[in-house]
């Protein structure tokens, strides 16, 4: 085995060109109230490398171009396509007015565990909230359903940036294995 160098990496990788041409997996983002650019950035980051098809920010969430988040996003906020609203709702409703499923990934008392997300639930718009606080409770009211990282420690949550990421890439997990 031999680590691969960047360049070696990157020609297997598509151009930016290549990028904007190729269907995107049926998942929307919403980062809503996310108080850290730098995990805004790693949103971003993270939203490239699964190919989302759009990730919207709300409320106190930090928007390109801002150093912080350009600082961990590495130029993917050139490659993910975005919006910047205020008001989660209108996103929500937005949404769900094109019949995407809304998913937040929060503890409630009817969350099911990220690696249970059902088939048949795409598109979808995945929900991370504030790092302390959470999903705002309008947003919780709107959901269809909540998806939740199980936690075996005293903590009871991840990092907002870290969380997302494990559940996203369950759910392309998933869709690509839908029949």
């Amino acid at each position: 085995m031999q680590k691969l160098t960047y360049d070696e990496i990157s020609k297997t990788r598509f151009t930016k060109h290549e990028l904007k041409l190729l269907p995107k997996f049926p998942i929307y983002v919403l980062a809503e109230n996310i108080r850290s650019a730098y995990n805004v950035g790693s949103i971003f980051r993270t939203s490239d490398g699964a190919r989302i098809e759009k990730l919207f920010l709300s409320g106190v969430s930090a928007f390109p171009p801002n150093k912080n988040v350009e600082k961990t996003a590495l130029g993917s906020t050139e490659t993910v396509n975005w919006e910047y609203k205020k008001n989660s709702i209108d996103i929500i409703r937005e949404l769900k007015s094109q019949k995407i499923s809304i998913c937040i990934l929060e503890h409630t008392n009817k969350s099911i565990p990220y690696c249970d997300f059902p088939k048949k639930e795409f598109p979808v718009c995945l929900v991370v909230g504030n790092e302390i606080t959470g999903i705002s409770n309008e947003v919780v009211n709107e959901a269809d359903l909540a998806i939740e990282v199980p936690m075996f420690g005293l903590k009871q949550s991840l990092n907002a940036s870290i969380a997302y990421g494990i559940a996203l890439f369950e759910l392309v997990k998933i869709f690509q294995t839908r029949v």
